[in-house]
């Protein structure tokens, strides 16, 4: 339980009771399953590779447009729950994503199953601004709002590990589908508790969203997301160079549009101040390095080391666990070292759990993996507390929309440039490594070079007489993994000295009879 510390007696903000608290908890199942369902399909991929058969790309974007499509539409949404309230926007999302759901899990072809990956995201789109922005107005009281934070946060991050592990239990006794169906009775739990639980809140201004403003920013992510995935895996050519020049020009017009306006979509003006430019930073860094090694994490649990989707979900076990402590220790460390030290130094411990698990990819046994995914869950789950609190404490509660969606863009953009920046640099990676005898079919030759999985699928037909290949391609994969974490850590130390420089550490000091017993 998170212990509340008193306010003093010069307070007037209004202190949460027990239905706000009880209203917290149905907005953090609502944000697990959105993280969950973000990195459910990780354990699914062997199986699905083997019933859909698609090629290494379409498997990366049905892992990514789910998260290009949250990142595209926050900010709309974000701004569409403050003018026509946020208890409403999560409703109709929440029903739009459990139907949804149902038909990603009877997709008969990876075109159908990238389709309605794409179409969970706008549906999430809608849930997910209006979760923080309904907490932001639930606990008025700073002390309060940052333990409810840290609690949604460990939703998000703890959701995101702990995917792997739901798909694990799923996938040991269904098919792949079922990871999908999964969803429907949590959004039937969170529509039932939403309508009796939740105020309403929406902001009194009621002011109309700018549709261009929407759109340039819809044309500003995708594009540029676009772009770097596919200068990673198949390099620079005629399509990556459209699309980075469409998305950079569609931001160029965005920015100057926002500035113009007298109700932006985005207020441009909040990344003039350090504290929130470089809290936003953060958090897209860190999710960027967690979410987007996970990805590639869970396949090589399955296809190298060989262990079950079960048994793959509880090595992975650990990272959530670590990342739900955070609640514990947020506010002390807070406290301690001050916001920008400390979000820098949950950076600086998220390097070290990544760099660690580079070691333990090539070591027998599992408890240095184990202890390397702790590592890396505590330090991805306080920098994302920290970042979260600072974002949204940083506009007034009228604004709690569109500042959400600020902060839920930056963990989205990380999550799907994780994905493929890093999973793009892993499959060239993984290419590069791989060395495969003269002389093979050309299907055999194909597949091994087109990913490990399915390479795995042709070599389970044909007995035990690519063995020998197989070990190979093993040897290439956790090589590849290797470097990948080294990379991923080298960039959680760039931004945890972005974070030290740019953040304030004014430390957060309570007065004595405020203080914990």
């Amino acid at each position: 339980m998170v212990q509340l510390l008193p306010v003093t007696a010069k307070t007037t903000l209004k202190r949460a009771g027990r239905r706000e608290w009880l209203s917290l908890i149905v907005l953090t199942l609502a944000v697990v399953l959105l993280a969950v369902d973000g990195t459910v399909l990780v354990l699914a991929i062997p199986a699905l590779t083997a019933d859909l058969l698609p090629t290494a790309t379409q498997v990366l974007w049905a892992g990514d447009i789910y998260s290009f499509m949250l990142a595209g539409l926050l900010v709309t949404m974000g701004n569409l729950a403050d003018r026509i309230g946020r208890k409403k926007l999560l409703l109709i999302g929440s029903v739009g994503f459990g139907l949804t759901s149902v038909a990603a899990a009877f997709a008969p072809n990876p075109e159908v199953l990238i389709l309605t990956r794409a179409l969970l995201g706008v549906f999430g789109a809608t849930i997910m601004p209006s979760t923080l922005s309904i907490l932001r107005n639930m606990f008025e009281d700073p002390r309060q709002r940052a333990s409810a934070i840290a609690v949604w946060a460990a939703g998000a991050t703890g959701g995101a590990a702990v995917g792997p592990l739901v798909g694990g239990a799923l996938l040991e006794n269904f098919w792949w589908g079922s990871a999908f169906l999964i969803n429907v009775p949590v959004m039937i739990l969170v529509v039932v508790c939403g309508i009796l639980l939740l105020p309403e809140s929406r902001n009194p201004a009621g002011q109309r969203i700018d549709m261009a403003s929407a759109v340039l920013s819809v044309a500003t992510i995708i594009p540029i997301v676009y772009a770097i995935k596919h200068a990673a895996s198949d390099g620079i050519g005629l399509s990556v160079a459209v699309t980075a020049v469409i998305g950079l020009v569609a931001g160029v017009m965005f920015l100057r549009r926002q500035r113009r306006l007298e109700h932006p979509l985005v207020d441009i003006s909040l990344f003039r101040v350090p504290a929130f430019a470089g809290a936003v930073a953060a958090e897209t860094i860190a999710v960027f390095a967690f979410i987007g090694l996970l990805f590639f994490f869970s396949q090589y649990l399955q296809l190298v080391r060989g262990l079950s989707p079960l048994q793959a979900g509880l090595v992975e076990l650990p990272a959530t666990i670590a990342s739900m402590l955070v609640i514990a220790i947020a506010a002390a460390v807070l406290t301690r070292l001050g916001r920008g030290r400390a979000i820098a130094v949950s950076m600086i411990v998220s390097a070290s759990g990544l760099a660690l698990l580079a070691v333990a990819e090539h070591t027998p046994g599992y408890w240095l993996l184990c202890a390397a995914l702790s590592i890396c869950g505590l330090g991805a789950g306080l920098s994302m507390t920290l970042s979260t609190d600072a974002v949204v404490g940083a506009v007034p509660k009228e604004r709690a929309g569109a500042a959400s969606s600020v902060s839920e863009t930056a963990y989205e953009l990380g999550v799907a440039l994780g994905i493929a920046v890093l999973g793009s640099l892993h499959n060239v990676l993984y290419r590069t490594h791989l060395d495969l005898p003269a002389g093979l079919p050309d299907q055999v030759r194909s597949a091994f070079h087109d990913s490990l999985a399915t390479g795995a699928a042709i070599a389970a037909q044909t007995g035990d007489q690519l063995a020998a290949i197989m070990e190979a391609a093993k040897d290439a994969f956790t090589e590849s993994m290797q470097v990948t974490s080294l990379v991923a850590a080298a960039l959680l130390l760039v931004a945890s000295a972005v974070a030290w420089r740019l953040i304030p550490s004014t430390k957060e000091v309570d007065p004595p009879h405020d203080r914990h017993h």
